[in-house]
């Protein structure tokens, strides 16, 4: 019962929040118009937290993700607004600085040695400055912006499109970490970097990239928010780190506990979105968002926290029955050889 509740919580919970609200509103919590609001709404925020499980697979932290989907979402905007560029060579250009940006952390981090948390502080706040150096701090409108781009947050065959392009990428990234070698040695490294290093994994590789992968999708959360907004904010992009971060770390708590997972993280997302959502309808004010977020990260961080310690205590029990084990079949060989020569003898 312990392991269907550790591996199966955020479900049951997921369950649990969808009737409870739909039972106290059900005209409008299970109407098409809030489902597809709350998917396009939080796709920016399920983008960034898949950004941001890559690093902590490894036990890295990426702060600089929500200043990063700032400058994708100034820059989106900005190149077609001011400088005249067509959204797919727009898109191109950010992406190109995305996973440059994102190599740029990992370097700092695996090469120079520089704590991760400081080193994307860093990098974030470098962005920020960046964004803001871009917009000369105000707000860039988007005039006369292609439909072809707007549409990027329309509806296909009933489904959101942001949510279609969220369920593309994290796919890729199940395949990648649960059936792919590299997604293997991701979480070696994250449960210990001595033994990765033991078995020939290029720690130093594996950690450029997953931030580079993170840098990428950061760009392309920006390029899905610029066309949902349809302007250029520069200070728009630090409050998605905090939600990004709780989901991330809420979806290691489930599924595959003790370790950060993609399935985990999307349930951890639905939840709070429609959490949030179904507290609004009851008539919440705004700000209890905060209360939600800030809340969830700690209770996420202390159950990832419970449910990697006992992962460690489950392995180390299966341990030491198999040595306890193999010493008692060994003293049993030896009884029976011992008792044969006696035979013989």
């Amino acid at each position: 019962m312990g392991e269907l509740v550790a591996t199966y919580g955020l479900a049951v919970v997921f369950v649990l929040v969808m009737a409870v609200f739909g039972a106290l509103r059900p005209t409008t919590f299970f109407s098409a118009f809030n489902f597809n609001t709350v998917l396009v709404g939080q796709s920016v925020t399920a983008m960034l937290a898949l950004a941001e499980m890559i690093p902590l697979a490894t036990r890295q932290f990426d702060l600089s993700v929500g200043f990063h989907l700032g400058m994708a979402q100034v820059l989106i905007i900005g190149l077609q607004v001011n400088n005249g560029l067509s959204w797919p060579t727009a898109t191109a250009v950010i992406l190109a600085i995305a996973l440059a940006v994102g190599a740029f952390n990992g370097i700092l981090v695996a090469r120079f040695k520089i704590d991760s948390f400081i080193a994307t502080m860093g990098v974030g706040t470098l962005l920020y400055g960046v964004s803001n150096w871009y917009s000369g701090g105000q707000q860039i409108t988007g005039t006369n912006l292609p439909a072809s781009f707007t549409g990027l947050t329309g509806i296909y065959l009933h489904i959101p499109i942001p949510a279609l392009f969220v369920a593309i990428v994290a796919i890729v990234l199940w395949l990648v970490t649960e059936r792919m070698p590299v997604g293997r040695s991701l979480y070696v490294i994250g449960a210990s970097p001595r033994a990765a290093e033991l078995t020939g994994i290029r720690i130093d590789r594996h950690i450029i990239g997953t931030f580079t992968a993170a840098g990428l999708l950061s760009g392309l959360a920006g390029i899905m928010l610029g066309s949902l907004l349809q302007t250029g904010t520069p200070s728009v992009g630090p409050e998605y780190l905090l939600p990004a971060f709780a989901a991330a770390l809420l979806g290691a708590t489930s599924i595959r506990p003790g370790r950060v997972n993609v399935i985990g993280t999307l349930l951890a997302v639905l939840i709070l979105a429609f959490s949030f959502s179904g507290v609004q309808q009851l008539g919440a004010p705004f700000y209890v968002q905060y209360f939600f977020n800030g809340g969830i990260l700690i209770v996420a961080v202390g159950l990832s926290v419970y449910a990697a310690a006992r992962r460690r205590r489950a392995a180390t029990a299966a341990s030491t029955q198999g040595v306890n084990g193999e010493t008692q079949a060994a003293a049993t060989a030896r009884r029976k050889v011992d008792g044969a020569i006696r035979n013989l003898g």
